[in-house]
C-alpha cells in the first residue's frame, strides 16, 4: 500500500467492497422493494352454482331451460356459504418492475379474466410488468364465471354476468387496496414438510414441501405471506352444496388469525395429488395440518436480499385433443381422438418471478408431481427455493409424464395436449426459471 494517497486508498476500498458484495445485495441496494397487501371477501349472488365436479348430484338432472335460477343452468344452485370467497392481493415493486399477484378461491382461472382485469386497472392508471392470478383449486368455490362453453358444460356452469362481475370486482378491489398501501419491504423465506394429508393418484412419491415467503417492513412489521403446497381441494365431495375454500381455505383462515396479515395460497404441482382426509372433518384436519406447517415455515423464515424480477416465456403446445382411449378405460384405439383446436389454445405464456431469492413459475393447469420436482431440481442452482405456481392465469387441464398419459385414467382423460404436453411445459418452465436466474446473477 506504500505510495497510495489517502484518497486513493479510500477509492480502492470502495471498489473492493463493490466487487466483493454479492450481486443480489447490490440489486437490493440499488432497487429497494416496496410492497402492499390486501384481503377482500366477495359477496356472491345467492344460488351461485359450485364448480369442480361434473357429475351428479351437483349436476342438474335437466338444464334450467325455464330460467328458474338466475345464475345456474347445467348445475344445481348452491344452498349457502360455509366460508366466503376470498381474494388476497400482493403488489410488489422493485426498480421498474411491478408485479401484482392475486390468489382467489376458485377451481381454475378463466384466461379472459386477466385482460378484463388489466383493462379495469389501466383505467385507474395502474399498470404492471406482470399480473398473476392463482386459483386455490377448491372444488366448492363458485362457478358460472368462465367464458369457455367447454369447461362451462363440464364443470363450471354457463357464464353468469352477475357472478363474473362480482369476482372481477373482488379482484380489482384487492389489487387497488394492495397498491394503495405500499411501503418499503424486505423478504424472508422458509419451508416445512407436511405429510400424511395427501395421496398419489398414480402411486408415486409426493412432494411434501410447503414453501413460504414472508414480506415485512424494515422494522419487522408483517405485511403478508405467500405460501405454496400441492393438494387438491376435494376434501368436500360432490354432495356438498355450500360455498367453501375446502381445506386450503380452512388453512388460510387459521394462518391469518395467527399472524394478523393476508396469507396468499398458491397451489403447486397438483395434478396427481388428492387429499386424504375427507368431509368437513377432513377440511378441519387437513386445514389444521397445512396451517401448522405454514406457521413452522413462518417462524423459521430467514431474511434474504433482493427485490422482485420477472420474465415471461411463450410456449407452443401440441395440438389439443381428447383421447377416447384415456376416457373410456382403454376401450378405444389410441388413434381415436376428438380435436379441440377450436376450444383450447395452441400456445400459452408462463411467468417466472423472483421474490427475494425464491423463484416461482406459473403453470396454466394441473402439473404432475414428477414434472414439478424436475423443474425444481433444474432451477435449484439459481434460487434458495423454487415453487410451482399451479392453476395460475389459465386452465388447460392436466399435464402428465408420458407413461401416465398412456395409462387410461381420470387424469389422463383430462390431459388435453397429448403425451408430450407435460414435457413441453416442464422444459419451458425450467427454461423460464433459468433465464430469470441468469438475469438475477448478472445484476
Amino acid at each position: 500500500m506504500r505510495g497510495l494517497s489517502e484518497g486513493r486508498l479510500r477509492r480502492a476500498l470502495v471498489l473492493w467492497i463493490i466487487v466483493a458484495l454479492p450481486e443480489s445485495a447490490l440489486a437490493a441496494r440499488d432497487e429497494p422493494l416496496v410492497a402492499g397487501a390486501s384481503s377482500v371477501a366477495v359477496a356472491l349472488p345467492a344460488g351461485v352454482p359450485l364448480a369442480g365436479y361434473g357429475g351428479f348430484p351437483r349436476r342438474a338432472w335437466l338444464p334450467d331451460l325455464l330460467g328458474w335460477y338466475p345464475n345456474a343452468f347445467w348445475f344445481r344452485p348452491s344452498v349457502g356459504v360455509h366460508d366466503p370467497l376470498k381474494v388476497r392481493g400482493l403488489d410488489l415493486e422493485s426498480g421498474n418492475v411491478r408485479v401484482l399477484w392475486l390468489s382467489v378461491d376458485l377451481v381454475g382461472i378463466d384466461p379472459t379474466l386477466l385482460p378484463e382485469l388489466r383493462q379495469r386497472l389501466a383505467r385507474r392508471g395502474l399498470g404492471y410488468s406482470a399480473v398473476i392470478v392463482s386459483a386455490s383449486h377448491t372444488h366448492s368455490g363458485p362457478g358460472a364465471y368462465a367464458s369457455s362453453w367447454l369447461f362451462g358444460f363440464l364443470a363450471v356452469d354457463r357464464l353468469s354476468p352477475a357472478v363474473r362481475g362480482r369476482i372481477l370486482d373482488g379482484l380489482e378491489s384487492a389489487a387497488r387496496q394492495a397498491g394503495a398501501h405500499k411501503v418499503t419491504a424486505r423478504v424472508a423465506s422458509g419451508h416445512a414438510e407436511v405429510t400424511d394429508i395427501a395421496e398419489s393418484r398414480v402411486q408415486q412419491p409426493l412432494d411434501v414441501r410447503l414453501g413460504l415467503v414472508k414480506i415485512v417492513t424494515p422494522d419487522g412489521r408483517l405485511l403478508a405471506v405467500i405460501w405454496n403446497y400441492a393438494v387438491h381441494g376435494t376434501s368436500l365431495g360432490r354432495d356438498n352444496l355450500l360455498v367453501s375454500g375446502d381445506l386450503m381455505g380452512e388453512a388460510g383462515a387459521r394462518i391469518e388469525r395467527e399472524i394478523g396479515a393476508p396469507a396468499l395460497f398458491v397451489n403447486g404441482a397438483v395434478g396427481d395429488v388428492s387429499p386424504r382426509p375427507r368431509g368437513w372433518r377432513g377440511v378441519e384436519a387437513g386445514g389444521e395440518a397445512l396451517a401448522d406447517g405454514a406457521l413452522r415455515a413462518f417462524k423459521e423464515a430467514r431474511l434474504e436480499t433482493g427485490g422482485v424480477q420477472v420474465v415471461t416465456e411463450q410456449v407452443s403446445l401440441p395440438s389439443p385433443m381428447l383421447s377416447l382411449r384415456n376416457c373410456l378405460d382403454g376401450w378405444a384405439p389410441s388413434w381415436v381422438t376428438i380435436g379441440l383446436q377450436g376450444s383450447l389454445p395452441s400456445s400459452t405464456e408462463l411467468v417466472a418471478v423472483r421474490i427475494g431469492q425464491t423463484g416461482w413459475v406459473t403453470i396454466p393447469g394441473e402439473l404432475e408431481t414428477r414434472l414439478g420436482v424436475d423443474i425444481k431440481a433444474r432451477a435449484a442452482e439459481w434460487f434458495s427455493q423454487v415453487m410451482i405456481a399451479g392453476v395460475s392465469n389459465d386452465y388447460l387441464g392436466y399435464f402428465l409424464v408420458p407413461a401416465d398419459y398412456r395409462r387410461p385414467s381420470y387424469i389422463a382423460c383430462g390431459s388435453l395436449y397429448g403425451e408430450r404436453g407435460g414435457d413441453v411445459l416442464r422444459d419451458s418452465a425450467a427454461n423460464a426459471l433459468r433465464r430469470l436466474g441468469q438475469a438475477s446473477a448478472r445484476r
